[in-house]
């Protein structure tokens, strides 16, 4: 910290100093001083001319030589971050020693930190690798290896050591060992999501809540978490209020590194990568793909789609409501969903605010499971499904392993086993030119109760391939092909369930209220019977009575395609599906282009969506986005027109935009006009604050009206007390500078340190190097933070301390006179009475001092030109601290004398 401070002098003298041109060309570039085996070689030399400084350099002293090799690293121990060519390594005490009086001090390579480097030396000599087996000596990177060399930046105590590739070791490119993962704090978490939805229509008023909770403690290396979410309705004169608890899962997790896998027991979703993924209570023991540097990332699909007003977005995957928020009228995209597992269509319903209800799927399936040469995947899961459609659970046990033979292919296995259930899966995923294909075969027996025996067989294409030429992106294309006595676990539970309460066991019972989610109704004040004629049907709660789908032929697809340079982009996916024991088929898609000309922005898309009544309906776009001016926080103005058969032709109108420092506030308003709506109005706003998000809308129409509110955010429960931040993710930092209250952090939009010191980083990629960043600005003057940044490679699901070291201090700036009047020599080192510098004199006896205390006595220590050692003395006392914030420094006028004497002060403050 010392250096640190003398640092900020030094880099005055430096910009005005004529520097030798090699020097001046490794300035200019930025390069960090070097302080390897060559710190002291005469190319980092350099000269300073005083003749540029004030008075020609009379004032000056012999002692600037010190900073004739770079900016100076003096003797001492450092904790520091270690980079190895460019890529961080570990952060340890190094230990630094100046090989020269007027040399900067080099860093000494331990045995322990040259086997964290994973390099392999060639033969040593037999002098450098005693000097290594001894902990006084000091070793330098190029004593060890040959060409190796190693610079040290001491603003940021960060050490760069760079090695000959030959001896690198064979660790690949973004790996962090294991012994390096944060495990984090005991902590509590809580993630919520809340929001309120009320509508007028038909004379009558409805609310509809909804309250997301994602809760969570850890405690060492394990992670209790439940979700669960709370809903609630409000009645109407033909219908009662209604009220859901819904738990989505209970479990504790923790990592197991030496399998690189985790273990999960209580309420989860099984691995989707080879059989489809279902619910499960019992306990799971899978690879987790993420402990792998750049290893494939687990993901949840993009959710697109278009609301005509103020709407409800309502989504459910494997009958649970996942995710619930209210949108703006026109095109909406969700991307924050929290993964549930690989496999499985996501259910959306958007109900509009005037009650219109539409629901679409939007099905996904995995890549090819290709992995590389000698990895091994594997997934053993044992417990009992959780289906809220089954009365009667049954127990399963499901095991699956891949494994990468070579660069072209991968072969992978499953079985799955319950009661009266069985089924074995082989299959091979091949890499070639032509793109990644995997095939695989599925045999599986049921035995039913009151039924024969069902026996068949599922076999599954798959392909993918990315055409960097074209601009092509076939993210997946898959085709299955099923028997008709194959049933998979989760078809084969429901049949067996139907069976043994004493149903058709090919038949699916649902309730005659079609307007139903988990037993809470849709929200919408029309009754099944009135959207039926709305939608020019009778309503008959005896058609609700459907057959079990025995899906037969299945064809997916997933595509992106860049068309040039200039030609914009084209997306499509869907998905066709028939049936053994039905007629006719399933088709939905998601067909869309986009382009920009000038600033201007347009896409077209056509989507198929669905009602309540199964009737489908194909929906075309067409928008323009038109920036309305080009200064930061320019609105911009969005048209869209709409058509579907039922709802005719809509166009609308909307202004949307952002402002704040930090774009926190976003508005828009929307004004609109259909055939069967008539003219419709809105506005919403959100803001994103330090401890949460706030948003709210209002709008109204033709016979309705709707408002809105909702907040989300996060609650950290530590240590050092209550944390609120915004909504978290499933790895978070907690940033500790006490002090540094109002800082920023830069890691996460308008997050900031609060009273406490505190402040929550939502975000952080776990088992991978995460950078986080202190923006100091606007900090008090009597702070100070030793670093602005710092590294962590979290564990999943953990809650990560981040430190960052303060100082709190009196700042002043000195004015230094000798007791002949003439200023302090420039480059004159200043002391405290315990011998601690506190910095170096600048030009006209000038000097910034921070960290002093209320009263004591400064030392000035320089070499006159005879490189005679002077020094001199003097005393002060500070004025009474003033209350708030410090917006100005302190000053003080002082006579250093020799001998000691009190010191003659004119203090200034603010």
């Amino acid at each position: 910290m010392t250096n640190r401070r003398a640092l900020l002098c030094v880099v005055i003298a430096a910009a005005l100093a004529h520097w030798a041109p090699v020097a001046g060309a490794a300035a200019a570039s930025g390069a960090a001083p070097s302080v390897g085996a060559d710190a002291s070689a005469s190319s980092s030399y350099a000269d300073f001319d005083r003749n540029l400084l004030s008075g020609a350099g009379q004032n000056t002293t012999n002692d600037l030589s010190r900073f004739e090799h770079g900016n100076p690293v003096m003797p001492g121990n450092y904790n520091a971050d270690v980079f190895l060519n460019g890529t961080w390594t570990a952060r340890t005490d190094l230990r630094f020693v100046a090989p020269s009086p007027d040399a900067n001090a080099v860093p000494c390579i331990t045995p322990e930190l040259f086997r964290q480097m994973g390099l392999r030396a060639p033969a040593q000599s037999a002098e450098a690798s005693e000097k290594l087996k001894n902990p006084s000596a000091c070793v330098g990177i190029g004593e060890l290896i040959p060409g190796a060399t190693a610079s040290f930046d001491m603003t940021e105590l960060r050490l760069d050591i760079s090695v000959p590739q030959a001896y690198l070791g064979r660790a690949p490119r973004g790996y962090v060992s294991p012994e390096y993962w944060d495990e984090g704090v005991a902590a509590g978490i809580l993630n919520y999501n809340f929001n309120s939805y009320h509508s007028s229509a038909l004379g009558l008023s409805q609310s509809s809540s909804y309250l997301g909770l994602n809760a969570g403690v850890n405690v060492g290396a394990w992670h209790f978490r439940h979700d669960s979410t709370l809903s609630w309705q409000s009645g109407t004169s033909k219908t009662p209020a209604r009220r859901r608890w819904q738990n989505i899962d209970t479990y504790v997790q923790r990592d197991v590194p030496s399998l690189r896998a985790q273990l999960t027991i209580g309420d989860s979703f099984t691995d989707g990568s080879v059989y489809d993924s279902y619910g499960l209570r019992g306990v799971r023991l899978g690879t987790d793909d993420r402990m792998l540097p750049d290893s494939v990332r687990g993901y949840a699909p993009v959710i697109r789609g278009t609301a005509d007003t103020n709407a409800l977005v309502t989504i459910r995957q494997n009958g649970l409501q996942i995710y619930q928020t209210t949108v703006a009228p026109g095109p909406f995209t969700i991307n924050d969903l929290y993964p549930t597992g690989y496999g499985g269509n996501l259910d959306v319903t958007v109900t509009e605010a005037d009650g219109r209800v539409r629901s679409f799927s939007v099905p996904y399936a995995s890549v090819p499971q290709l992995l590389r040469p000698g990895t091994l995947r594997f997934d053993v899961a044992a417990g009992q499904m959780r289906n809220l459609a089954l009365e009667h659970h049954p127990n399963v046990l499901q095991g699956t392993l891949q494994y990468g033979f070579s660069n072209l292919v991968t072969g992978y296995a499953g079985m799955q086993g319950a009661q009266d259930y069985a089924s074995v899966l082989l299959g091979a995923a091949i890499n070639t030119r032509y793109g990644a294909f995997a095939a695989d075969v599925t045999h599986a027996r049921t035995e039913i109760p009151g039924y024969d025996s069902q026996s068949g067989q599922s076999v599954r294409l798959s392909y993918s391939k990315i055409l960097p030429q074209s601009g092509t992106s076939l993210s997946v294309a898959a085709y299955r092909y099923s028997t008709s006595g194959f049933l998979s676990l989760s078809d084969a539970a429901i049949v067996r369930d139907y069976a043994l309460r004493g149903l058709d066991a090919f038949k699916d019972y649902t309730p005659s209220d079609a307007t139903l989610i988990n037993g809470v109704a849709l929200q919408t004040l029309l009754t099944p019977a009135q959207q039926a004629a709305l939608a020019g049907t009778t309503y008959n709660p005896l058609l609700h009575v459907t057959g079990l789908d025995r899906q037969r032929n299945r064809f997916s697809l997933t595509l992106n395609q860049q068309l040039g340079e200039r030609g914009g982009q084209l997306y499509a996916n869907g998905s066709i599906s028939d049936y053994w024991n039905r007629n006719g088929s399933d088709t939905q898609f998601q067909v869309g282009y986009s382009n920009t000309i000038k600033s201007v922005g347009f896409s077209l898309s056509a989507t198929r969506t669905r009602d309540p009544f199964g009737r489908y309906d194909n929906e075309y776009n067409l928008t323009l986005d038109i920036p309305l001016g080009s200064g930061r926080h320019s609105p911009s103005l969005n048209l869209m027109f709409n058509h579907t058969a039922t709802g005719g032709n809509q166009e609308q109108a909307m202004l949307n935009g952002s402002a704040g420092s930090n774009n926190e506030f976003n508005y828009s308003a929307t004004a609109s006009h259909g055939e069967t709506g008539g003219t419709a109005g809105s506005v919403s706003g959100s803001y994103r604050s330090p401890f949460a998000v706030f948003n709210a809308s209002a709008g109204g129409g033709s016979g309705y009206s709707q408002q809105s509110a909702g907040v989300s955010g996060g609650i950290v429960v530590h240590s050092g007390g209550v944390t609120f931040g915004q909504p978290l993710g499933d790895t978070v930092g907690l940033v500790y500078a006490p002090g540094a209250a109002g800082a920023h952090v830069v890691n996460a939009v308008g997050a900031r340190v609060d009273a406490s010191g505190y402040a929550i980083v939502p975000y952080l990629t776990p088992y991978q190097l995460n950078s986080v960043a202190i923006d100091p600005k606007g900090l008090p003057l009597d702070v100070q933070m030793d670093a602005t940044s710092t590294q962590v490679a979290p564990h999943a699901g953990s809650v990560v301390l981040l430190k960052f070291k303060t100082q709190s201090g009196r700042t002043v700036v000195l004015h230094l006179h000798q007791a002949n009047g003439d200023a302090l020599p420039f480059g004159a080192e200043l002391v405290d009475d315990k011998g601690t510098a506190l910095g170096l004199v600048g030009q006209g006896g000038q000097a910034l001092v921070r960290g002093m205390a209320d009263a004591g006595e400064l030392t000035a220590r320089w070499q006159d030109d005879g490189g005679a050692s002077q020094t001199c003395s003097f005393t002060y006392q500070l004025g009474a601290k003033t209350k708030g914030k410090i917006t100005k420094y302190e000053t003080i006028d002082a006579v250093c004398a020799v001998p000691i004497t009190m010191a003659q002060i004119a203090r200034n403050h603010p």
